[in-house]
Parts: structure tokens; C-alpha cells; sequence
């Protein structure tokens, strides 16, 4: 007898739909896993018959094969057990037939325990879209109920799964999407008004905020640069629903990090250490998995020492930060993940850290200078476009009592502008002026007559590329749009303009 049962596996972070086909037959007793199953597929054959014994049935010798159709794609993780092992039950005749639309996902163990897996989100959407019901660990329904209209059957053992497929003890339907509206976390974060002084740098954050501009901060140890970075996120607008979902199907399929219990609320704030392989950061591996910039998707990627970095793992960071996407090849064919992040760097102004210290002297050559400034290459600089300098802070500015401005009323002004941005780029599906195209740069980024004659001066004088001058026309739309204005005065351009600090240091 052959028998059929529906299942997924995580593709990047789409499902790959898989039929579990059985055939038992009299013969020598076996159970062969077929259609490019990895070890982990291939060993569900112990997990499987000892699941099946502790249900009390005996199975009859028999030849039994499994064959995972298609069969030109490989198969990785354990999601099949559970289809696996209710294949093989209505195989031998010790289960009826299933729903043949439900799809069966779940880790068994040896005592026949469902364990919840990677990847859910992604297969349950899948299946919502199919129109199939879903039975999962019921340690995954939390993260699985997320998506509208999905209709999940959570089981905790293999014995609950039979039973609901035998008619015997049905398990309740949850809907997914129950919850209501969805309301992203707010608050709780760090704040802005716990940083002293630095109002150039907030400044600079505001905007980056505004307008989804990717921002470096160099400036001596000590001055704010990785505590301005972390409030970030604070001065962000919220997930609305889509973002958060798409960021949630990356948690969800990424190993290494905690497993989703719901919808993400929160934009990430990944920081990964400066030792990190390109493969950690822009994901990769026999089989490909999200890196850092993917866990980054909709929230921000800080590097911390950028110059620390090895300079091929920066390079890596162009395409995405271009692309907003990461596509990774391997010869058995490529997978895409998303990686539509906000980089916020920092980094020392020389090896010593110290130049343009005024309370300690710099030991650095300007040569030595010049090499550790080179460690990031011209097109990397290009795509960043805030680079400011950060001073020490005054302890004047230390000694204050009083509070600075929260970042309540920071996100307040980002929102209003952000506001206008979606106005104007409608229904594009882009959000901020750091996705704007050339087109829509020269239809709403021309600056008035003086702005138009500071942007020639700085070509000539800082040596910009074409790419620099869209961005610092980009963030001058910024700028504009958080003063109200619907032009582009000389004085949105020529606080752009100051934003290239690097540029202006290598001019010099």
C-alpha cells in the first residue's frame, strides 16, 4: 500500500512544499529514506520506528520506503518526522488516510514527543496560501498562529497526531491571525536623554532616523559613538505588520538565535564583533543560512570599529546595503534572504585613537593615518551617507543636571517626517528617502539656484562621485522634510554637504 502525506521544509525564508510518499511491502524488514534526504532526514528513521513502539503498535516485518517527492531537491532538518511517522502508520493500515490536504510538520523523539523546529512561519504561510490546515508541536503554535487565516492543529506527542488523524480525540483548531490588530512594542529602550552633550551627533541621528540614511560616527574612545548608535532603534517609526512578519520569518528559519514566540515588535539591533567571517555577516554555508545583516532586516546593523573589520568582509556589505537583499550561491542553486537594514558604524580617527583629542596627543604618522583611514575603500564610504565627527564631551556638558531631550519627542518629529516621505513615494513600497531612485531624485531632490552652486563647488572641491551627490541630495530632502519644506534650500544642502567628513578629510 502507498500512502501520501503533505509537508515542508524552510527554503531561505520561503517553504518548499514535500510529499511524503510510503510504500510497505512484504520483505525483509527495513525503512529506506529516499529523494536527497540530509543525515538529519536519513536518521528520522530511528527517531520514527521508536516513536512508533512507545505508541504501542507493532509494526509487521516489512520492506518499507520513503521517498520525499521532489526529489531533485534536498531535504534538510527534521521537520518530516511527523509526516514521516504518519505515513508510515497509514501504510501498514495502523491509521486511515489523513486529511490529504493537511500538511504534518514536527521533530520526533524517541519516546514520541513532539519538538518544536526552525522554520515554521515561513511553511505555515505557505500553507495558508495553499488553503491546508497544519498540525505542528504545540510549542510552535505561538510563532505559527501570527499568520491571517491559517488554520493549525497543535500536537505535544505523536500519540495526540494519530488520534486527531483517526478521529478519535480531534485536536482544536486555532485561527491564526486571533489576536487582532497588530501593535508594535514601544518603549523600553534607550533613551536619548541619557546622552550628554553631542548635539551635532543627535542631530545627525535624527536625520538618519528620518530618512533611513546609513551614518558613521569617528571620534576618540569615549565620546558617545556606540551610545548614540544603540538609541537608534529608539528614535525609529515602529514595525507595522508586514515588516514585522518579514523580520520574524528570518528569526524564525535562523539557527543560533532565540526562536520567535509570536511576531517580532521590535526593530533588531544586531552588533556583531569585528573577528565576524563574510559568511557570519552576510550569511552562507553548505546550507545557506541568514547572516547578520539578514537579522538585521527592518531594524539596524551596528559595527562597532569598522576599521577592525577585515576588508573583504566589508566589501560584502555593498551589494545588500544597494539591493537591500543577499542572494547566496552554492552549486545546487541559489537561495535569496532579505537584508534591508540601516548600518550605524563607528570608528577611532587613527590607530591611537586620539587624533583631534585636545586633552591627549596623537603619536599617529599621517601616513599611518592615512592607511587605517583606507581600511574603508571609497565605494563603501560612498553608500554611507552621514559621516560626522564626534568630539570628547566637555565635562561642562557632563555636569549638567538636567536631562536632554527625550527620545519620545525626537521620534515624534522622524514620524511627522517620515510622514511626508510616504506621501510622496505612495504606493512604491519604499518608505524613506535613502530608497529613493535617480529618477525621483531629480523630480524631488532639485535644489533652488545657491543650493545648485554649493553642490558644484563640493563636486569640484571634495572630488564627490555621482553616487555622492545623489546621497547628499538624498539626505538634504531629509533635512527638508523634517523643517516642513517642500524646496531644497542652501541650507538643507550645505548641512548635507558637512555630513561628508571623510570626504573633506581626503580632499584635504
Amino acid at each position: 500500500m502507498v500512502s501520501k502525506v503533505c509537508s515542508a521544509v524552510p527554503r531561505g525564508v520561503e517553504a518548499l512544499c514535500v510529499q511524503v510518499e510510503v510504500d510497505a511491502r512484504s520483505g525483509l524488514p527495513n525503512l529506506t529514506v529516499v529523494g536527497l534526504p540530509d543525515p538529519a532526514v536519513r536518521e528520522a528513521r530511528e527517531r520514527v520506528l521508536a516513536a512508533i513502539r512507545h505508541l504501542g503498535c507493532r509494526l509487521e516485518p516489512k520492506s518499507i520506503v520513503v521517498n520525499l517527492s521532489p526529489a531533485e531537491e534536498r531535504k534538510e532538518g527534521a521537520l518530516l518526522d511527523l509526516a514521516i511517522a504518519a505515513g508510515v502508520l497509514m501504510a501498514v493500515g495502523l491509521a486511515p488516510p489523513g486529511p490529504p490536504e493537511a500538511w504534518l510538520i514536527g521533530e520526533l523523539s524517541l519516546d514520541g514527543a513532539l519538538r518544536p523546529v526552525r522554520g515554521v512561519l515561513p511553511i505555515v504561510e505557505a500553507a495558508t496560501r495553499c488553503g491546508a490546515p497544519v498540525i505542528l508541536p504545540a510549542d510552535n503554535l505561538a510563532e505559527a498562529a501570527v499568520v491571517r487565516g491559517a488554520r493549525l492543529y497543535a500536537a505535544a506527542t505523536l500519540a495526540e497526531a494519530v488520534a486527531h488523524l483517526r478521529g478519535e480525540r480531534p485536536l482544536s483548531e486555532t485561527a491564526g491571525g486571533g489576536g487582532g490588530a497588530f501593535a508594535a512594542a514601544e518603549g523600553g529602550g534607550p533613551d536619548l536623554a541619557d546622552v550628554a552633550g553631542q548635539e551635532h551627533a543627535k542631530r545627525a541621528l535624527e536625520i538618519a532616523a528620518a530618512g533611513g540614511h546609513h551614518l558613521l560616527f569617528l571620534g576618540p574612545p569615549g565620546a558617545g559613538k556606540t551610545m548614540l548608535a544603540q538609541r537608534l532603534p529608539g528614535i525609529l517609526p515602529p514595525l507595522d505588520e508586514a515588516e514585522a512578519l518579514a523580520t520574524t520569518k528570518v528569526y524564525s528559519v535562523a539557527p543560533g538565535v532565540p526562536r520567535p514566540h509570536g511576531l517580532i515588535g521590535r526593530r533588531p539591533f544586531r552588533a556583531p564583533h569585528h573577528t565576524i567571517s563574510a559568511a557570519g555577516l552576510v550569511g552562507g554555508g553548505t546550507v545557506p543560512r541568514p547572516g547578520e545583516v539578514s537579522l538585521a532586516h527592518n531594524g539596524v546593523l551596528f559595527l562597532d570599529e569598522i576599521t577592525e573589520f577585515r576588508r573583504d568582509v566589508l566589501e560584502v556589505l555593498r551589494q545588500p546595503m544597494e539591493s537591500g537583499r543577499v542572494v547566496i550561491a552554492r552549486a545546487a542553486g541559489s537561495l535569496a534572504f532579505p537584508a534591508c537594514f540601516q548600518l550605524a558604524a563607528a570608528a577611532n580617527p587613527c590607530p591611537c585613537g586620539h587624533l583631534g583629542d585636545p586633552r591627549r596627543e596623537c603619536r599617529c604618522t599621517p601616513p599611518e593615518v592615512r592607511r587605517y583611514r583606507a581600511r574603508l575603500s571609497g565605494p563603501l564610504l560612498d553608500r554611507i551617507d552621514l559621516q560626522l565627527e564626534v568630539p570628547p564631551v566637555p565635562y561642562r556638558d557632563l555636569a549638567r543636571c538636567g536631562r536632554g531631550e527625550p527620545s519620545a519627542a525626537v521620534l515624534a518629529r522622524v514620524l511627522a517626517a517620515r510622514a511626508r516621505q510616504a506621501r510622496r513615494l505612495g504606493s512604491s513600497g519604499r518608505h524613506a528617502n535613502a530608497e529613493l531612485t535617480p529618477p525621483e531624485v531629480r523630480r524631488w531632490c532639485a535644489p533652488d539656484a545657491e543650493g545648485e552652486r554649493l553642490l558644484e563647488l563640493a563636486m569640484a572641491k571634495l572630488a564627490l562621485s555621482a553616487r555622492a551627490i545623489h546621497r547628499i541630495l538624498r539626505v538634504a530632502r531629509t533635512i527638508a522634510d523634517l523643517d516642513g519644506a517642500e524646496t531644497l534650500a542652501a541650507r538643507h544642502v550645505a548641512e548635507a554637504i558637512a555630513y561628508r567628513t571623510l570626504d573633506r578629510v581626503a580632499a584635504g
